[in-house]
């Protein structure tokens, strides 16, 4: 499936009206925002700007389109790492390509727009955050709206320098003629925010990332040229197969007992060593300071590992591991280089990242946190207020208001670390009574002495955690969640269990509710004989459930996630329905079944497909114009039977309840205050504004 982009307008009239008709945004409740929280500092520095938490998504399947942007800031998301581009933007990625049943695996890698529509969906969602922000609408404190977003690149040189990649990186320092276009899209809803100031510039900072066995010159040439030519601060993602593969066969399967993952031997031969990474980080930190930039690493890419399951296609040779064992592994690789490089080199962390380790992760001065495989479960970013729920909880057992005093707090390191004030026993004994009454560390000691004091409690607190976590039984194999449950039941096109999970564990939010009436419809075909219609009915369409399930076919990428957690077999983005926000885009899906549906509140259009055939059927003035294979026929819309004309081909049936699905999904998604992608695109008149 070729995911389409969604204009802004459109976007933007879906966001304001579900919040007034259901107090939420694009599915997240409005309880779940992030707002800002009560009595906390959870700022931090980034490449020296302030960000007001340290949490974002990672670079991956939640980054690549605007309003899954837009959630990751609504949760808390405050340095937004967006999904990598390369040059090679006319990939084939294999479906299904998550795989979340039990710790996490993808085939996925890159992204699945063109660059050019990549740099227009990352504007998109600059403009949205910032509009959402000035709304008035939500109760985001002022000082907690900020967001930053970080590009990431790959994946070798050539490509990185190539025309269309500078291109981006250019649109992404200054957009200013996509923010004006923009702008003009905005509708009725957010016309007193046309002329809000909208930054042009989106990011100036990058994430670089390689495949599994890129010299480790042409990294260095890379991250240099983004430094030196380009002038972005950057961070060099590093691999798990730096751990070499003994230590990492040693954690994996002896001390976390996942034994039935099958290391790949020339991905750990492939890639760059130990000692070349040290080196060339080395020489990186000290032309970003002698630049004026930031320079970091990132701890880590996911692991290549052999496909050892049946959820891929079996032309797969091998796939990505995540979640939590390579918390284990960056853990320990984390312990490494700081055993190297001290608190010198900034880094950014995202492996198994979720609820209960985050706080750890923060307390190891690992900025910004990110996570991507916690958030492709049951309940998506609804999850990531737990996030921040946790880290309150550990600092407010701290005695800790900030992040910084919690670094300092968190693993009692803050008392062994008291040597790196140096001789002078006043700063030692001032530091030693703020600690003793909980007062402020910083304010204690001066700001150059609190910052060592704050980087020697870093490097402790590294080796604490790095001491236990390979040990702790959360992490090991059998810990892990079991697959979902399945009860046996196939989905079909309406009624399921409506336990909605599908919704929010999309990456793309491409699964939604919609609600048809409880009903019973008979199935009837009819055709002509001697010159007369004939029926006969084949059983009832029944719907009984509160809501129903639908699938926008532009933001689904078939990635199979939903139908991992979906009790129900089939897959809800297989088998419910799919709607097109263009016709373009449904007679471009032959493969699949699903619909497109215009309507300007007199005329209607509907397309469908049904196992391979298509029907078409318009509707004015309550009169019905309905074709498929072999007939094209009229009749009332509300007694088809008596009142059908037209023409039909010998042995064919006109099958009527293609005409009640087609009838009832057109009523369903344009009710009166019903909010979904599809009645969006067109500014539905029967929306009060």
């Amino acid at each position: 499936m070729t995911l389409t982009p969604y204009p802004l307008g459109a976007l933007v009239r879906r966001a304001f009206r579900e919040l007034d008709a259901r107090a939420t945004l694009f599915d997240l409740p409005l309880g779940r925002v992030f707002c800002g929280p009560a009595g906390h500092d959870f700022s931090v520095r980034f490449h020296g700007r302030r960000v007001s938490t340290p949490f974002g998504p990672a670079a991956g399947p939640n980054t690549q389109l605007a309003q899954n942007i837009a959630l990751s800031w609504l949760c808390g998301g405050r340095v937004v790492e967006l999904k990598t581009v390369q040059v090679r933007d006319d990939l084939v990625i294999p479906r299904p390509c998550i795989d979340m049943q039990t710790v996490g695996y993808n085939v996925e890698w890159s992204q699945e727009l063109r660059l050019e529509q990549s740099l227009e969906e990352y504007v998109k969602a600059h403009v949205l955050v910032r509009l959402l922000a000035a709304s008035g609408r939500l109760p985001i404190a002022e000082d907690h709206a900020d967001v930053t977003f970080d590009m990431s690149v790959g994946y070798d040189y050539a490509g990185l320098t190539s025309e269309r990649v500078v291109r981006f990186l250019d649109g992404m320092r200054d957009a200013t003629l996509l923010v004006d276009r923009l702008r003009r899209e905005l509708p009725r809803e957010a016309a007193h925010l046309r002329d809000l100031d909208v930054p042009a510039r989106l990011a100036d900072s990058t994430s670089l990332s390689t495949f599994h066995g890129c010299p480790p010159g042409e990294i260095e040439r890379m991250a240099a040229w983004l430094l030196r030519d380009r002038r972005l601060h950057t961070v060099v993602k590093l691999n798990p197969t730096l751990l070499g593969f003994d230590d990492t066969a040693r954690l994996l399967h002896d001390a976390l007992g996942y034994r039935e993952v099958v290391l790949d031997r020339d991905a750990f031969d492939r890639d760059a060593t130990w000692d070349q990474v040290v080196a060339f980080v080395d020489r990186l930190a000290t032309l970003a300071a002698s630049e004026g930039l930031g320079f970091g690493v990132k701890l880590t890419n996911t692991l290549v590992v052999g496909n050892h399951r049946a959820f891929f296609p079996a032309t797969e040779r091998v796939m990505y591991l995540s979640g939590a064992p390579l918390h284990v592994l960056a853990i320990e690789l984390l312990a490494r280089f700081r055993r190297v490089f001290g608190d010198r080199v900034p880094v950014s962390f995202s492996a198994g990242i979720d609820r209960h380790n985050f706080p750890d992760a923060v307390a190891l001065g690992l900025v910004p946190v990110t996570a991507c495989t916690d958030l492709l479960r049951t309940g998506g970013y609804g999850r990531v207020r737990g996030y921040f729920d946790e880290l309150g909880a550990r600092m407010d057992r701290a005695s800790a208001r900030d992040v910084d005093a919690f670094v300092l707090r968190a693993y009692g390191q803050a008392g062994p670390a008291l040597d790196s004030l140096g001789p002078d026993h006043h700063v030692r004994e001032r530091a030693e009574q703020a600690l003793a009454a909980g007062a402020d560390l910083r304010a204690a000691v001066g700001p150059d002495a609190f910052a060592r004091w704050r980087s020697a409690a870093v490097i402790r607190n590294t080796a604490a955690y790095a001491g236990a976590v390979a040990a702790d039984p959360r992490y090991a194999r059998e810990a892990q969640p079991k697959p979902p449950r399945k009860i046996g039941r196939r989905l079909w096109l309406f009624d399921c269990l409506t336990c909605d999970k599908c919704v929010p564990v999309c990456p793309n939010d491409a699964n939604f509710t919609f609600v048809l009436p409880q009903l019973a419809v008979p199935l009837v075909k009819i055709w002509r004989e001697g010159g007369a219609w004939r029926r006969r009915q084949e059983g009832t369409l029944t719907l009984k459930e509160r809501h129903q399930i639908g699938n926008f076919a532009d933001f689904c990428n078939d990635c199979g996630n939903c139908d991992v957690f979906c009790p129900e077999d089939g897959g809800p983005y297989v088998l419910k329905p799919r709607f097109f926000g263009s016709e373009e885009a449904w007679c471009r899906d032959t493969l699949g079944d699903g619909f497109f549906i215009e309507t300007d509140g007199r005329r209607t259009r509907v397309l469908g497909r049904f196992a391979g055939a298509e029907f078409a059927m318009r509707i004015e003035a309550h009169r019905v114009h309905f074709s498929g294979p072999g007939f094209d026929v009229r009749f009332d819309e509300d007694d088809p039977e008596a009142t059908i004309d037209g023409e039909i081909g010998p042995g064919i049936e006109v099958d009527l309840g293609r005409f009640h699905v087609m009838q009832w999904l057109v009523r369903g998604l344009h009710a009166p205050g019903a909010v979904n992608y599809v009645n969006c695109l067109s500014g539905d008149p029967t929306h009060e504004p």
